[in-house]
């Protein structure tokens, strides 16, 4: 569905939304501290409920299934946002930046990120609207996506490791020892050098990189717009660092939120190849006829399965979390117990 969309509209939302992302970031350069949890809260229920206004007009300016399509898309990137967190969890912890400025590093992680999808997305745009068969490879690089995420095997471990364009630079830049302040380059015995931050933005600029990769050909595979794919991108990314700090440990406790993200994933990838199936031209497929007998998915069918995907992962997610404590306490009575030499009343799980 071709979405008609009043120019005015599009530029005056933009530039809103732009405005909006400046003064958060002005706010942060000119009093860098720690939120605390009040105010992180405060300012996600902010921006889910701009949100969620703006998928409201929409609806009044072109109607249900744009909004539809908002909101799905939206979900889809700030869920794939969420999981964003937990690797820029380990780059702050694998370079001990200091707690008070990480707001400053999620910032300008965050403008990398919107720089680097809108690139994507005026990219994306261009070979969908000249290249109708690129939704084959966009389903399947979702669905071989959603495989990885599922099973990531050796990933966690080589997402705590330095990759070759941080250790080059580590190689080639004057580095300093310690951080000074949110400065990227300071003055040591009068010598010019970088700090780690430097590192920590590439690391972070890197990391966006590779989710924007993931996260572009998910959401055209829920709308084909542009403007709507930028929107549910902004509104996704925005708010994300107050949400850094307010999950902050619950990150941990999302132990199964990768699995409701890989069948995210995967029912895009399949819905994006029934759609190339669907408008098919490639000549060695049915004679370059479109396949009549594969099915469309509604945008509303779509927004049904992230919602109940996403539901489903985090109440799973904090369930196992709350046994585990009861676990670890159960072993601590027993290991008393031994120690004591006495018979213990609590009995020990048994382990595979």
């Amino acid at each position: 569905m071709e979405l008609q969309l009043d120019p005015l509209f599009q530029t005056i939302t933009l530039v809103v939304l732009v405005v909006i992302l400046i003064a958060d970031l002005l706010i942060i350069l000119k009093r860098p501290h720690i939120p605390a949890p009040k105010e992180s809260t405060l300012w996600v229920v902010f921006y889910v409920t701009l949100a969620l206004i703006f998928a409201g007009v929409l609806w009044i300016v072109a109607g249900g299934e744009v909004a539809g399509q908002f909101v799905a898309g939206w979900l889809t990137e700030y869920s794939l946002s969420i999981d964003n967190l937990f690797v820029f969890v380990l780059i702050m912890g694998q370079f001990a930046v200091p707690r008070r400025y990480q707001q400053e590093v999620l910032m300008v992680g965050i403008i990398i990120a919107l720089i680097l999808r809108g690139a994507f997305i005026l990219v994306g745009a261009t070979i969908i609207e000249n290249f109708s068969p690129i939704f084959y490879l966009f389903g399947l690089f979702l669905v071989y996506t959603a495989i990885r995420q599922a099973f990531p095997g050796d990933d966690e471990d080589d997402a705590q490791k330095e990759n070759l364009i941080v250790r080059t630079l580590r190689r080639v830049l004057p580095m300093s020892d310690s951080y000074d302040g949110k400065k990227v380059i300071t003055r040591v015995n009068g010598k010019k050098l970088f700090t780690p931050m430097i590192i920590v933005f590439v690391a972070i600029g890197v990391t966006d990189l590779l989710f924007a990769i993931d996260s572009i050909p998910a959401i055209f595979g829920i709308t084909q717009s542009p403007f709507i794919v930028f929107t549910a991108n902004l509104f996704a990314l925005m708010g994300l660092r107050q949400l850094y700090f307010l999950l902050g440990d619950l990150l941990d406790r999302l132990k199964y939120l990768h699995y409701g993200i890989a069948f995210i994933l995967a029912f895009i990838g399949v819905k994006l190849i029934l759609h190339a199936m669907h408008v098919n031209e490639l000549p060695f497929l049915n004679g370059g006829e479109p396949i009549e007998w594969a099915p469309e998915i509604s945008t509303w069918v779509s927004l049904a399965v992230i919602i109940v995907s996403m539901a489903v992962a985090t109440v799973a997610s904090l369930i196992a979390a709350r046994r585990e404590p009861a676990a670890g306490r159960q072993d601590a009575a027993a290991d008393v117990a031994d120690e004591k030499g006495t018979p213990s009343t609590v009995e020990r799980p048994e382990r595979d």
